[in-house]
């Protein structure tokens, strides 16, 4: 059961075991783009590749969905990024329990957004936890798990790729020992010590400028892919991709004497390099950006281009949210 591009592995990683997948179970086709065309998860498409049985049940409470999955025997029933929260009859289903892959330490970060919220926080390691399903949010014993660090470089679409195939090869190795052994071995987690990561919204993504600079760059680096770190210039969304401290020691006197000591102010630009924000403690020099419209550039381009110069301040107002697509 798995929806996202983070549950592909381990699917190719189960059909590629002696572990046999009965079936798939992922979330409905869902509309996309401006023409609203309906597009398959990539777990769906994965699975047709391999000529797989796939399920797409709307609901899965008070649908009886549990008979469906019943006519399968599944001795487990493996859980990656599926989206829905499973009733109790489809965890009491299988032989040997519903087991979960989940993106974080538990119990550190439980819920939809750990690695994101990760990033976003600081921390410096994190890593994939198999865990036995219960009934609560991310609270079942811990089976296995495997810690790696988050590198400077780092951003949520490099750390989810690492934890999806750590995560599928930590999930075989489980299975296998299950097998062989015929209980699953676990331990159950220190709830005092739990954190809550949610599900990020569209207004997750507007930029603070009175963080600090290296907040702010957590930000930029855990909101990729969506809802990427984003702001206003003249009313219109700037997304921004990626970014550095920037440490002229003059830098801080220029500003103070143009008068350009507000953050979210440009104060200037670095020539080849990018243009530099204001920030709570010091200031930004923006490398990547896409404006409203336009494709990907680096700062560069978007100095070149006189689409952003020197005075012109970046507002991050929830009220220019209104009327925008969640999406």
């Amino acid at each position: 059961m798995g929806t996202p591009g983070f549950a592909v592995p381990p699917l190719k990683r189960l059909l590629a075991s002696s572990h046999r997948v009965a079936a798939v179970v992922t979330q409905p086709d869902k509309p996309v783009g401006r023409g609203r065309k309906l597009q398959p998860p990539p777990v769906k498409e994965a699975a047709l590749e391999h000529n797989l049985i796939v399920l797409q049940p709307e609901k899965l409470r008070k649908t009886a969905f549990d008979r469906v999955l019943s006519v399968y025997a599944p001795d487990a029933i493996v859980v990656a990024a599926y989206g829905k929260i499973l009733p109790p009859e489809i965890l009491a289903l299988p032989r040997y329990g519903c087991i979960n892959i989940h993106a974080s330490l538990l119990p550190k970060y439980r819920g939809a957004g750990p690695i994101q919220r990760a990033i976003i926080n600081g921390e410096t390691r994190t890593g994939v936890t198999i865990m036995l399903m219960d009934e609560g949010l991310d609270t079942g014993p811990i089976i296995a798990s495997e810690e790696i660090e988050i590198l400077p470089d780092d951003d949520a679409i490099s750390v989810a790729n690492m934890l999806s195939v750590i995560g599928a090869e930590l999930l075989v190795k489980v299975l296998d020992r299950i097998e062989e052994t015929g209980r699953v071995e676990c331990s159950p987690q220190d709830h005092s010590q739990a954190t809550y990561a949610p599900m990020l919204t569209k207004a997750d993504g507007l930029l603070d400028w009175s963080l600090g600079t290296d907040q702010i760059i957590c930000r930029i680096m855990g909101l990729k892919p969506w809802p990427s770190a984003f702001s206003y210039l003249s009313g219109k969304p700037w997304k921004f991709l990626k970014g550095e401290p920037y440490s002229d020691p003059l830098a801080p006197d220029i500003a103070k004497a143009q008068g350009l000591t507000d953050p979210g102010k440009v104060t200037g630009t670095v020539k080849g390099r990018g243009f530099v924000v204001k920030t709570g403690d010091g200031h930004l020099l923006v490398t990547e950006v896409q404006p409203q419209g336009k494709r990907v550039m680096s700062g560069a381009d978007a100095v070149n281009g006189k689409l952003v110069t020197t005075g012109q301040v970046f507002v991050s107002d929830p009220a220019f949210l209104e009327g925008e697509p969640d999406e």
